[in-house]
């Protein structure tokens, strides 16, 4: 598990989410340990600006499988890398396809390039308020380099702040 990318270790079920909600992106995901039940992991996906929450398992034969939605059959993969590719097409029994991984190394780079030697907070005590900023100078930019007009981002930069908002509550 440990060379796994989107792999996050022992940060706990608050922690993945804020992750997740940083990105912000539906089909995002990660995985990391479960905070109830040791030996077992949990794949975290963002939909709608929730986290949804899937146990993955390694049966006595070695394969990994992944608690779904009630009514679908639990499949079993060599690796855990096949489990995820499935998972990256629709109608599995999550919530959402995972489409963005949020790597545990891209998280390493924002932790280092966030932390300032005068400020003593980890991002992981960062305000909603510094993602928001954060959010509204990329769609800045994207809005630039597209050349949309100021309207046509609007709503979606409305939509985006509220789906965060949510996923804060």
């Amino acid at each position: 598990m440990d060379n796994l990318s989107v792999y996050h270790g022992p940060i706990g079920k608050d922690e993945g989410e804020r992750r997740l909600a940083q990105d912000g992106r539906n089909g995002c995901y990660l995985i990391r340990n479960s905070d109830s039940v040791p030996g077992v992991y949990c794949l975290c996906v963002l939909f709608n600006g929730f986290v949804y929450t899937y146990r993955l398992h390694k049966d006595e034969a070695g394969s990994w499988a992944a608690e779904t939605t009630p009514g679908v059959q639990k499949r079993y993969f060599r690796r855990i890398k096949n489990l995820i590719a499935a998972f990256q097409k629709p109608g599995q029994g999550i919530a959402m396809p995972l489409l963005y991984p949020v790597t545990a190394q891209s998280r390493a780079q924002t932790h280092t390039e966030e932390q300032t030697p005068s400020n003593s907070l980890s991002p992981t005590h960062s305000s909603p308020n510094d993602y928001f900023q954060q959010q509204q100078q990329q769609q800045q930019q994207q809005q630039q380099q597209q050349r949309q007009p100021p309207h046509a981002a609007k709503g979606q930069k409305n939509r985006q702040m509220k789906e965060v908002r949510q996923a804060f509550c």
